[in-house]
């Protein structure tokens, strides 16, 4: 009898057991962007299961709480009161516990990646409230985006102030625009309200990304469809007449997620004349998770973007901040509509493959104010005219592409390793046109202009890319992981003139080739938050499609080739509170191609000799308590001539101009915790003295502009006042001087006050 009691015991057992069991489920998401968090280990004291890729998870367990834990978000405790729970995680504040998409294409910790990175996250970009990309970008040590005023910009980030195609800019790691036509104001393409984070990786990454990204790579990632039915409207306006409005709204249904993020933006009689702007930008995302393995991702974003150019400001005019308009016509219009479609597939925790189709369709046609020239006999053939009569022209470059990228991810127990093999192939249809106009001069001032008088260009050019790239990680010993990478492009230009060859009108119909390996090697080093990397890689930028077609046939122009020699490192104290973090970098330049004035009054593009960019970057973050952050990001360089000769002038051993030898950007933000949804910061950007012209004979003396920012929220509605340039500093973004143009300067934003509102619904 006691045999059969205690028999019967051991069949009633496990049944027990599994009725003292609850059965929970939820969903994950960040707290700040809303998104669904997949890949979310969810424990108790004997087992785990993971989050899918819609953040949803279930697990039977008879405890009484939970673990929550994701590389890049805080570990949280969640005490189980219903069968229910929806989970919020905060992202780390901790930097070393931060994560990167655009170091190797995937997902990574910061502390495995043997480059500089930095990360703009979203909560940094729901603080600033940026009108702006560079109000965001220059809080990162090594990047100075030149504002020009309604969103155009130059870039520096380890190079001059420039408009070379030194830089890349990408979103969701696929490239803005096409190869060979490159554009200085690309990034008034991106859509800011779609972002849920930046990064930006200085020096060259070209093994990865390809030509073009050479001093810098931008790659804004856009928001994914929140978990839950959320979204927000704001309205903002200054005393400058800028006014912008913005939208977002998401949901999860079952499989499907969707959001929209757009906003439209415009300024009207702002403080220097003839300097109105608008602009329209959406996109629109749409996520299917097939299975709990496979994501259909689709996305589409349209931008469309007109502003006057008016230029920049004589000396005379800067002087006597005299902001009158000498150019009354010139022109900007941007329409940029691009398309990707991408399926991801989970094989197993350690084999994922992505394929990406991309289709872009891009015109920028304008009347630049910088083409505006007083006539002389030597330029345009013509007949001759008066005084009062000057040229220009009318342009539009144009392209649409298409291309597929594959990536294959594979992970390795042998040492710990990551192989990425990938492929690129893109098809590109460019054309270009100009129209010459006669423009008439009246006090100085450039007031209006003729109906296009004759076609100066007329061309295309079918731009084919091909790429390969492999990317190999592993661990040799306790933190210390290596870094190799390789690409291979090869493209082709096959050029069409439609009118006949000439230096006005460009070389004959011809097809050219380039082709480029570029390596990457590097190696982190990492334990007790200590942690410093290596790496050796070199950049690459074919010629730019009007380099070599634009007035003559340069088919023996070569690409521009950079080397970039790096070391740098970060460090930890006071259980996180400080974060240093350093980079040290060494690039010579070679083959860089310049304009050069002929004698006949004509330019053209020329290969010319070597350059030589050296710099430390560094910053600094404080957290003393949960209420405070501290930040400054500093960057002292040199950027010079090595063997550099140009229309017979030698500059060898001059340091280029529009080059600061320091800049740097500081900021402390208060949100106190018995205040909660208040915040207070403020922000200095600092570039110092640089010389205004190749020879250093002309000097600039830099500025500073001292921002503050506050704002309160409370439940669903949020208001903050942002003062920017409170102290009302005088100065220019970017001066220069020439022999023949003297000093040019590019005014920079007056004291403006902001004030904006907005309303979040959902949860």
């Amino acid at each position: 009898m006691r045999y059969k009691s205690f028999l019967l015991f051991l069949l009633l057992l496990p049944a027990s057991i599994l009725f003292a069991q609850t059965s929970v489920t939820g969903k994950i998401y960040d707290a700040v962007s809303k998104e669904a968090v997949g890949g979310v280990t969810v424990s108790d004291n004997t087992h785990s299961v993971m989050s899918d890729a819609s953040g949803k998870f279930s697990i039977r367990t008879k405890d009484t709480a939970l673990k929550i834990s994701c590389t890049g978000y805080a570990t949280t405790i969640i005490k189980l009161a219903e069968m229910r729970a929806d989970i919020a995680l905060q992202p780390v504040t901790n930097k070393l516990g931060e994560v990167v998409v655009s170091a190797n294409r995937t997902v990574e910790k910061r502390t495995e990646a043997p480059i500089a990175i930095s990360v703009i996250g979203k909560q940094t970009i729901e603080d600033t409230k940026a009108q702006r990309l560079d109000f965001l970008l220059n809080k990162v040590s090594g990047v100075n985006m030149v504002n020009l005023g309604n969103e155009q910009h130059e870039m520096s980030i380890r190079q001059p102030m420039t408009t070379n195609n030194l830089f890349l800019y990408l979103e969701d790691g696929i490239p803005l625009r096409t190869s060979a036509v490159f554009n200085h104001n690309a990034l008034i393409e991106m859509n800011m309200t779609a972002a849920k984070s930046i990064e930006v990786i200085k020096g060259p990454s070209s093994a990865l990304y390809g030509a073009e990204a050479i001093a810098g790579t931008v790659n804004l990632i856009t928001q994914a469809p929140p978990a839950f039915a959320s979204g927000y409207v704001s309205a903002q306006m200054n005393n400058h007449g800028y006014k912008r409005a913005d939208a977002q709204v998401g949901f999860t249904q079952g499989k499907i997620g969707f959001i929209a993020s757009g906003y439209y933006a415009n300024q009207n009689n702002g403080i220097i004349q003839y300097s109105d702007f608008h602009k329209s930008a959406s996109t629109y995302r749409l996520d299917y998770h097939i299975d709990s393995n496979t994501t259909w991702t689709n996305s589409v974003t349209y931008v469309d973007y007109f502003s006057d150019m008016y230029g920049s400001l004589d000396s005379a005019h800067f002087a006597q901040k005299n902001y009158a308009a000498q150019k009354f016509f010139t022109y900007r219009k941007v329409y940029a509509f691009r398309g990707r479609s991408t399926i991801s597939h989970k094989w197993n925790d350690h084999s994922t493959t992505t394929a990406t189709f991309m289709y872009r369709n891009n015109s920028v046609i304008q009347n630049p104010a910088y083409q505006i020239a007083s006539y002389h006999v030597g330029g345009v053939t013509a007949n001759p005219v008066s005084n009062d009569t000057a040229t220009g022209n009318i342009n539009d470059n144009a392209f649409h592409s298409y291309g597929l990228f594959l990536q294959h991810v594979q992970q390795f127990k042998f040492l710990k390793s990551k192989l990425i093999v990938g492929s690129v192939a893109e098809v590109s249809p460019q054309q270009f046109n100009e129209n010459f106009i006669w423009v008439k001069k009246e006090n100085g001032n450039y007031v209006s202009y003729t109906n296009p008088d004759s076609l100066l260009a007329n061309f295309k050019t079918l731009v084919t890319n091909a790429a390969a790239y492999a990317d190999y990680d592993f661990t040799v010993a306790r933190g210390l992981r290596i870094s190799t990478a390789l690409r291979y492009d090869a493209f082709e230009y096959s050029f069409v003139n439609f009118l006949t060859g000439s230096k006005v009108t460009g070389g004959p119909s011809s097809v050219t080739n380039y082709h480029k390996l570029a390596p990457k090697v590097g190696f982190t080093y990492n334990i007790n938050g200590i942690g410093f990397y290596g790496n050796f890689s070199q950049g690459y930028v074919p010629p730019q499609i009007t380099d070599v077609f634009g007035k003559v046939n340069s088919t023996y122009l070569k690409p521009q080739n950079f080397t970039n020699y790096e070391i740098g490192g970060w460090l930890s104290l006071i259980q996180n509170k400080i974060y240093i973090d350093w980079s040290a970098y060494l690039m010579n330049g070679k083959d860089e191609i310049i304009s050069v004035r002929m004698p006949d009054g004509t330019s053209q593009s020329q290969n010319a000799g070597q350059t030589r960019h050296k710099g430390l970057e560094y910053g600094i973050t404080y957290t003393p308590t949960s209420d405070w952050m501290l930040r400054f990001s500093g960057t002292s360089a040199k950027h010079s001539f090595v063997n550099y000769v140009a229309s017979g002038v030698d500059y060898n051993g001059e340091q280029m101009s529009t080059a600061p030898n320091f800049f740097g950007n500081a900021e402390v933000e208060y949100k106190p915790h018995y205040v909660k949804g208040f915040r207070i910061g403020a922000e200095w950007q600092h570039v110092g003295k640089y010389f205004e012209d190749n020879l250093n004979t002309h000097t600039y003396n830099g500025y500073n502009v001292l921002n503050l920012r506050v704002g309160y929220s409370r439940k669903h509605y949020e208001v903050w006042i942002n003062a920017l340039n409170v102290l009302n500093e005088y100065y220019s973004v970017i001066s220069t001087y020439s022999a023949s143009s003297g000093y040019n300067y590019q005014l920079g934003d007056p004291r403006a006050f902001t004030f904006g509102v907005s309303y979040k619904f959902g949860k």
